[in-house]
C-alpha cells in the first residue's frame, strides 16, 4: 500500500492560502467592530474621552513592555553568552572584573555551578515554598490580594553567573573568609501561582547584585567552616515579566506593586542588616552564626534640596513639584514629609541606620513628586560610600541629583562607633537634646531569642503554634512561627536603636498564632545590663510571666552606648586629612595666606595637615601654560559626596586678577574610575573688574565638553547678582569613559546674565582645560586665569 506525500512547495503555498484566508476574514471583523463602536458612541452620545482614554492607556502599556522586553532580551543573551561573547558585545551589563582591577575573573566557578545547578534547582524550589510564599502571601493580603500560592516553580536550564569574586585579605578577622560575588541571573524560569483565584505565572525573572559571602568560624575539622553567612549588600536589581491572567497587572505602576513585594520579599531574608545563614558544622553554637553584628549607626539629616525639577502642570504651563526624599540602606527605608508646591523644600528630617558591613554599602537618596492618584515621578537620585563617612567621622555635603536635568540635596551624615562604656551614655545623652530630635538613639541593643521550654497548652486538643514578639520603643520585630511545639527553637537576633537605656524597656511577648492568644511575656529594663559584665547577658534563661510554673525563654542581650567617632586618615586615597572647615579665616603663615578656622578640638589637626602640605604658589610644570595659580589638595571643597576625597571646605582666597586683569576662577576636578564620571567643582571667582560702577555683572559659570561642544555637555550655575567675587560651590557630572577623558577638554565660561555698559559681549572671561595635560585620578584644586573670549576659537 502507498501513501502519496504532498509537494513541499504545494503545501507551503496551501498554508500560506490558507493563512491569507484567515487574516482577511481577522481584518473585515476589526474593521466591522470599529464601525460598531463608533455607530454605537454616536447612538450613546458619549464623549470622547471614552476612545481617547483607553487608547493612550495601551499606547503607554505597549511601549513599555516593548521596553522591558528588549531589555529582559539583552540580559537573557548576556546570560546564555560565553564571557569573551558578552565583553565584546559591549553589553549593559559587563562583568564586574572589566571595571575592577581587584575582582577576578570567575569562570571556573560558572562551570561548577552550571553542573550542579540540576540540583540548586531542587534547593531553590523548597526555598521560596517554605521561606518566600508565606511572605509574599502576608504581603499581598495587605493589597486585599488573598489566597496567594505557587504551583510550579521550574528555574530552567540556564545558571545564574558569576561575574566575578573579590576576597578580601585586609581588615578582617582571623577566624573568617569574606569574599563578594557579583551575581547575575537571567533565565528560563517556569514559575505559576495562583492570586485571588487566578492563575498567573513569571518569566524571564532576573537578578543582578553583590552577593557577600562570609565563611565563618574556622574550624580544624571537616569542613573546616562552621558557617555561611549570605547576604546582599544592597537591594538587587529585580525583574520579570508577567504571563497569564496576571498579564493584566503587567502596567507601569499596577505591576509595580508585585515587585516592590518580591524586593521586600528578598531584602527581608538576605539584604542588609538580614542575613541568610547556612550551618555548617555541629560544633559551632547558632548564635556564632546567626547572632547581630553591628559595626556601628549612620546617622542622617536630610536638610533641604534646592533647584528641582518641576514636574506639576499648571494653568500656564510648568508649575512646581510636591517633593518627598526616600532614604534607603540595604533594607532599611525611611521617608520624609511631602513639601506641596516646592522646589527648594526643607525637610529638616533626621534618621539612623543599624550598619553590620560598611564596606561596599550605599546610602541611596531618590527624590520624588508626589502626584495622586497617578504614580510618583522621580526628581533624581543621590549615591553616597557608607565606607567613606566611616573614614572622615562626619560630612557635610551638597550632592548634586543623577538622573536629573538639575537639582541638588543637602545631608549631613555622622558615623557613631559601639562603645562598651556604660559612662559615655552622658554624651550621648546630651548630643541628642542639644539636637532637639526625639527621634534620635543613644544606645543600640542586641537580642538573640534562642528558645523557649514548656509553653502552656493554648488549646486543649493540639500543641500551640508559637511565635515571639520583642518591642522596644517603637520598633517591633517578630520571630518566625514553630508549628505545634512547646519547646520551639527560634535562634534568631534582632537589634533595637535605643533612645534611652535608663528610661526605655525590652518587652517579649510569646503568641500561639492561630488563636492569638497570650503564651507568656517577660518586661526586662534595659538599663539593668549596665551593671552586667560587658554590658551584657550570654543565653540566660528567664521566667516567663503570666504562663506556666517552669516556663522559661532563653535568650542573650548585648548592650552598646553610641558614641561619635574620630576623623580616620585614608593614606591610599584623597587628601591626607579629613577636616571639616567653616567660613572664618585666620592667619597662619606666609605659605598660606588664609586657613579656615576650625573647632578647638581640630586646631592642632588643622596645623599639621598645613605644614605637611604648604600651598604652592607656582603653577604644576605638566600645565603652567594654563595654570598661575594656587594649587592644594588640602583647599578642596565641594558639595557631594561622590567625591569622597573632596571635602565640604571653604576655599582660599586670592589677591591676583590674573594674567590678562580679567580675575580668575577657582576649580576642582577628579575622574572616578569606579563609576566613570567626571567630576568638576565650581568654588568660586575672584577680582572681576569693575569698569563701570554702575554695572555691576550678575555672573554665573557655564561649561562645555570639548572638541563636540553639544548641547547635552552643557553645565551652567546659578546666577549670583551684583558681585565680582561670586561664590558657586556647585558639582557638576559628566559620565566618561577613562579613555575617552585624555581626548576631552572643558570649557569653563564666566558670564554676565545682565549686558554689561562697557563691554559689547556678556562674557568676562573663559578657561579651556585640556585634560590630556592633567591628573585627575586624584582631586585637583587650583586657580585658573580668565582670559579673553578672543583667545579661543569657535
Amino acid at each position: 500500500m502507498s501513501v502519496s506525500k504532498e509537494h513541499p512547495i504545494k503545501a507551503m503555498e496551501r498554508k500560506q492560502v490558507n493563512s491569507s484566508i484567515l487574516s482577511v476574514i481577522f481584518s473585515a471583523v476589526k474593521k466591522a467592530s470599529v464601525v460598531g463602536i463608533v455607530y454605537l458612541a454616536g447612538y450613546m452620545q458619549w464623549s470622547i474621552a471614552w476612545f481617547i482614554g483607553p487608547i493612550v492607556l495601551f499606547v503607554i502599556r505597549d511601549q513599555w513592555k516593548t521596553t522591558s522586553d528588549r531589555r529582559r532580551t539583552i540580559a537573557k543573551a548576556a546570560a546564555l553568552a560565553s564571557e569573551k561573547d558578552v565583553v565584546l558585545a559591549r553589553l549593559d551589563d559587563l562583568p564586574a572584573w572589566v571595571f575592577f582591577p581587584d575582582i577576578e575573573r570567575a569562570e571556573w566557578i560558572n562551570r561548577i555551578i552550571k553542573q550542579v545547578w540540576p540540583n540548586i534547582n531542587h534547593y531553590a524550589r523548597d526555598l521560596i515554598r517554605d521561606t518566600i510564599q508565606p511572605n509574599l502571601r502576608e504581603s499581598l493580603e495587605a493589597y486585599k490580594l488573598s489566597g496567594f500560592k505557587f504551583e510550579r516553580i521550574v528555574l530552567g536550564t540556564v545558571p545564574f553567573r558569576i561575574g566575578g569574586v573579590k576576597v578580601y585579605d585586609k581588615n578582617i578577622a582571623r577566624n573568617e573568609i569574606v569574599m563578594d560575588l557579583d551575581i547575575f541571573y537571567a533565565g528560563d524560569c517556569d514559575i505559576t501561582f495562583y492570586l485571588a483565584g487566578m492563575k498567573g505565572g513569571i518569566r524571564d525573572f532576573q537578578l543582578h547584585g553583590m552577593l557577600r559571602v562570609v565563611m565563618k568560624p574556622l574550624i580544624t575539622t571537616i569542613p573546616l567552616v562552621g558557617g555561611l553567612q549570605v547576604f546582599f549588600l544592597n537591594n538587587p536589581d529585580i525583574d520579570f515579566d508577567l504571563i497569564g491572567i496576571a498579564d493584566l497587572l503587567d502596567m507601569p505602576g499596577l505591576s509595580d506593586i508585585l515587585r516592590r513585594i518580591v524586593v521586600e520579599t528578598v531584602a527581608s531574608m538576605m539584604v542588609l542588616p538580614n542575613k541568610f545563614p547556612i550551618q555548617l558544622s555541629d560544633e559551632i553554637e547558632a548564635i556564632e552564626l546567626k547572632a547581630p553584628e553591628p559595626e556601628g549607626v549612620l546617622r542622617v539629616h536630610v536638610v533641604e534640596a534646592k533647584n528641582l525639577m518641576k514636574k506639576d502642570i499648571g494653568m500656564l504651563g510648568k508649575g512646581k513639584s510636591d517633593p518627598y526624599a526616600v532614604v534607603t540602606l540595604g533594607a532599611q527605608e525611611f521617608k520624609t514629609k511631602v513639601i506641596v508646591n516646592n522646589v527648594d523644600p526643607k525637610w529638616d528630617f533626621w534618621c539612623e541606620f543599624n550598619v553590620l558591613e560598611s564596606d561596599g554599602q550605599q546610602l541611596y537618596i531618590h527624590l520624588w513628586d508626589k502626584d495622586e492618584p497617578s504614580d510618583d515621578e522621580a526628581l533624581g537620585r543621590a549615591t553616597v560610600e557608607v565606607s567613606n563617612i566611616v573614614k572622615k567621622g562626619q560630612d557635610d555635603m551638597w550632592i548634586t541629583l543623577e538622573q536629573a536635568k538639575h537639582g541638588m540635596v543637602h545631608l549631613r551624615l555622622t558615623w557613631l562607633v559601639l562603645s562598651d562604656d556604660y559612662s559615655d551614655l552622658k554624651a550621648a545623652l546630651e548630643e541628642t537634646q542639644l539636637l532637639r530630635v526625639t527621634s534620635m538613639s543613644t544606645a543600640l541593643l542586641t537580642v538573640f531569642i534562642d528558645s523557649a521550654k514548656n509553653l502552656p497548652q493554648a488549646r486543649s486538643s493540639t500543641k500551640p503554634d508559637p511565635y515571639a514578639v520583642l518591642k522596644v520603643g517603637n520598633t517591633i520585630h517578630e520571630t518566625k512561627e514553630i508549628p505545634r511545639n512547646i519547646h520551639p527553637v527560634w535562634e534568631q537576633g534582632f537589634t533595637f536603636l535605643v533612645a534611652n537605656p535608663e528610661s526605655d524597656t525590652l518587652y517579649l511577648t510569646i503568641i500561639d498564632k492561630k488563636t492569638s492568644s497570650e503564651l507568656g511575656r517577660i518586661t526586662y529594663n534595659i538599663s539593668k545590663l549596665s551593671k552586667k559584665t560587658k554590658m551584657g547577658v550570654y543565653k540566660e534563661p528567664f521566667s516567663l510571666l503570666r504562663s506556666g510554673p517552669e516556663s522559661k525563654v532563653v535568650w542573650s542581650m548585648q548592650l552598646k552606648i553610641l558614641k561619635r567617632a574620630g576623623a580616620v586618615e585614608d593614606v591610599d586615597d584623597g587628601p591626607p586629612s579629613r577636616l571639616e572647615r567653616t567660613d572664618s579665616q585666620k592667619s597662619t603663615g606666609s605659605a598660606v595666606q588664609d586657613v579656615v578656622s576650625t573647632p578647638k578640638e581640630l586646631e592642632v589637626e588643622v596645623k599639621n595637615e598645613l605644614t605637611d602640605n604648604p600651598v604652592s604658589d607656582q603653577p604644576p610644570p605638566e600645565y603652567e601654560e594654563t595654570v598661575k595659580a594656587t594649587t592644594s589638595p588640602v583647599l578642596a571643597s565641594t558639595p557631594t559626596s561622590e567625591i569622597g576625597d573632596l571635602i565640604h571646605r571653604s576655599p582660599s582666597i586670592t589677591s591676583s586678577a590674573g594674567v590678562h586683569d580679567l580675575g580668575r576662577i577657582q576649580l576642582t576636578m577628579k575622574y572616578s574610575v569606579q563609576r566613570q564620571r567626571l567630576i568638576v567643582v565650581i568654588h568660586k571667582i575672584a577680582n572681576i573688574p569693575l569698569k563701570d560702577p554702575s554695572s555691576i555683572p550678575d555672573p554665573y559659570v557655564k561649561l562645555y565638553l570639548l572638541p563636540e561642544r553639544a548641547k547635552d555637555s552643557k553645565r551652567k550655575t546659578q546666577v549670583v547678582k551684583d558681585n565680582c567675587n561670586a561664590v558657586f560651590d556647585e558639582t557638576f557630572e559628566y559620565i566618561l569613559s577613562q579613555g575617552e577623558l585624555n581626548t576631552k577638554q572643558l570649557e569653563v565660561t564666566v558670564a554676565s546674565q545682565k549686558q554689561l555698559f562697557y563691554s559689547g559681549s556678556n562674557i568676562l572671561g573663559m578657561v579651556v582645560i585640556d585634560f590630556e595635560k592633567l591628573n585627575i585620578s586624584q582631586p585637583y584644586t587650583a586657580w585658573f586665569d580668565l582670559n579673553p573670549e578672543s583667545t579661543y576659537e569657535r
